[in-house]
């Protein structure tokens, strides 16, 4: 298999530019689960060694996250000593999952990622969550200047819940190691239990696990560290590319519906899951 490098043609840089805006658009659109895109299309079509890609998307995935953790942070809808517990504890399973992930084969990693898609995927179809602009329309008022103002009060008393402390440790560590194992930011795992276990509203469940999934991610890239070498030139180019991809699918949620988007691009998350099982299983 072909690893991309330093001397990659260029047509593939530009190549690697278009479908890291994609994965950009596509996390800006839906949040969790827009970049599980990443280690296909880095492994298959860019021709990125599994263990390397793998490594990679935890750097986009880290970065991007980290840019869009901006515009949540600014609104308020970050909880951050929630957030700190929550990525401390996936931080640490991060790391841990990217140092097993060199113990296993490339062939391996990329069964579990695809089996990850494919859960993905169903999360993504199965849920019920409203679209971004209805829900911002019923938790949020207009001032006497047609401004948006969002109660203080959607934080739900968020930092002071009763937290089962070591569950959020437990679910952190967990959520952190299938992170570094197989490269995926692990959003649709990391909301749900911000929400159910540490009783913070959607919105700012959301926004905080962006503050977590980016911990992780670099956490994760930390343990890859230590056994693989990526092409810091080829990441940065994804990473610069997916975030303005992001600003341009945050535009967006206003204007596409939010529920059937979702559904379409879980579908499709589905279809290359199980392609990607199949190829890997027939190997």
């Amino acid at each position: 298999m072909v690893v991309a490098n330093l001397s990659m043609p260029s047509n593939m840089y530009v190549l690697a530019v278009v479908l890291s805006f994609f994965i950009g658009v596509s996390l800006g659109l839906l949040g969790g689960g827009g970049s599980i895109l990443t280690v296909p299309i880095l492994v298959y079509v860019l021709g990125v060694d599994p263990k390397k890609a793998i490594a990679m998307s935890l750097v986009v995935v880290g970065i991007t996250s980290l840019a869009a953790l901006v515009a949540h942070a600014r609104a308020g809808n970050v909880a951050w000593r929630m957030g700190a517990i929550f990525g401390l504890s996936g931080m640490a399973g991060s790391f841990l999952g990217g140092i097993c992930a060199g113990f296993l084969s490339g062939r391996v990693l990329l069964i579990l990622f695809a089996l990850m898609a494919i859960a993905t995927s169903f999360a993504m179809l199965c849920g019920s969550q409203k679209p971004a602009a209805a829900e911002v329309e019923e938790l949020s008022s207009a001032d006497e200047n047609g401004r948006l103002v969002v109660p203080e009060a959607s934080l739900v008393d968020a930092e002071k819940h009763e937290h089962p402390l070591w569950r959020i440790i437990l679910d952190g560590l967990v959520v952190g190691v299938v992170t570094g194992l197989v490269g995926a930011g692990g959003g649709f795992l990391v909301v749900p239990a911000l929400v159910l276990l540490a009783g913070l509203d959607i919105r700012v469940a959301l926004g905080t696990s962006l503050l977590v999934i980016s911990m992780k991610s670099f956490a994760g890239y930390l343990g890859h560290a230590l056994h693989e070498k990526i092409d810091f030139q080829l990441t940065a180019v994804v990473s610069l590319s997916a975030v303005l991809g992001s600003f341009l699918g945050g535009y967006f949620t206003l204007l596409v519906p939010q529920e059937v988007l979702r559904k379409g691009f879980a579908a499709f998350v589905l279809v290359v899951g199980v392609l990607q099982l199949v190829k890997e299983l027939m190997a």
